[in-house]
């Protein structure tokens, strides 16, 4: 059971779980009163959602096989301690329940098409997996309009259908975009930064990743233009907000700080090592960004 644990990411999955949560009983339900997913099929929701996710970790490790051979020796577990033909049985397995389950939030919430949502997200997933990964940015975009998708998910499930009033419908519009951007901007940043980690990997298959094609210090220095904008971006928002202490003084010491730090681990960054770093610095950002929904509670 550990090695499946680790063949479907359960860390990465219990973050999609937490901002989902965060996303609708944090940051939803405490400034809209008209939302209309009920706690059952927000269930049916998130477990579709986790399950799709499931089965696309699966499926990258099967066709990652051959790099994870040299990017990650040490953490290749499949086909070693786990078959390729059970990883593909429980890939099949995943995405038949997660898409069963999909399909059926969006008809009990009377909104048929929504199934799309997951159709299209399983079938982006296999591609991506099997071919897209290896195209110079394509990949990285990819990663990060799904990781976007969870927040927008939940806002679709709970908003759709609804006449909310003008000032509220632009003030829900403009928080749920802004935490969009931000889970889309520090993915892309780190699948830019995973992809400078993995080049030796990538070479042998000979895929098309943005350090291979332009080199790894440009690509660098593309993640740190990057955080750059989101850093001013987030300073923006910080001015607006100056007269809320709880959120000023969080978002300064818990984001903003942090990606100074983060700036200057990528402008220095030279070895495998440093982007290593990197890669769970971003993770900490992230977790902290998401977290920050928490302070709509109070």
């Amino acid at each position: 059971m550990p090695i499946f644990l680790k063949l479907i990411r359960y860390k990465n999955l219990l973050m999609v779980l937490l901002t989902m949560v965060l996303t609708k009983y944090a940051l939803l339900e405490s400034n809209f009163s008209n939302t209309l997913l009920s706690h059952f099929n927000f269930i049916i929701l998130t477990t579709a959602v986790l399950l799709i996710t499931a089965s696309g970790y699966i499926i990258n490790d099967i066709f990652d096989i051959e790099t994870d051979k040299i990017n990650k020796p040490s953490k290749l577990f499949l086909d070693k301690n786990f078959s390729i033909k059970k990883a593909w049985s429980f890939y099949i397995l995943l995405n038949v329940f997660g898409l069963a389950l999909g399909i059926f939030v969006s008809i009990a919430t009377n909104t048929p098409l929504n199934s799309l949502y997951f159709i299209v997200t399983a079938i982006i997933l296999f591609y991506y997996s099997k071919s897209l990964k290896k195209i110079a940015l394509i990949g990285n975009l990819i990663v990060s309009f799904l990781c976007a998708l969870v927040i927008f998910l939940v806002s679709e499930f709970e908003f759709i259908g609804t006449n909310l009033e003008s000032s509220s419908k632009i003030s829900s519009d403009l928080i749920i975009a802004i935490y969009l951007l931000f889970s889309f901007t520090i993915t892309l940043i780190r699948e830019i930064i995973k992809d400078i980690e993995d080049v030796n990997g990538d070479l042998k298959i000979k895929a098309k990743t943005l350090p291979i094609l332009i080199g790894r210090k440009r690509s660098a220095r593309i993640a740190f233009f990057i955080s750059s904008m989101m850093l001013v971006f987030i300073l923006i928002i910080l001015q607006s907000i100056k007269n809320e202490s709880l959120f000023f003084w969080y978002i300064l010491f818990l984001i903003c700080i942090p990606l100074l730090y983060l700036l200057s681990k990528i402008w220095f960054a030279r070895t495998k090592k440093n982007y290593n770093v990197i890669s769970k610095l971003l993770k900490i950002i992230m977790f902290l960004g998401i977290l920050s929904m928490l302070l709509f509670r109070f």
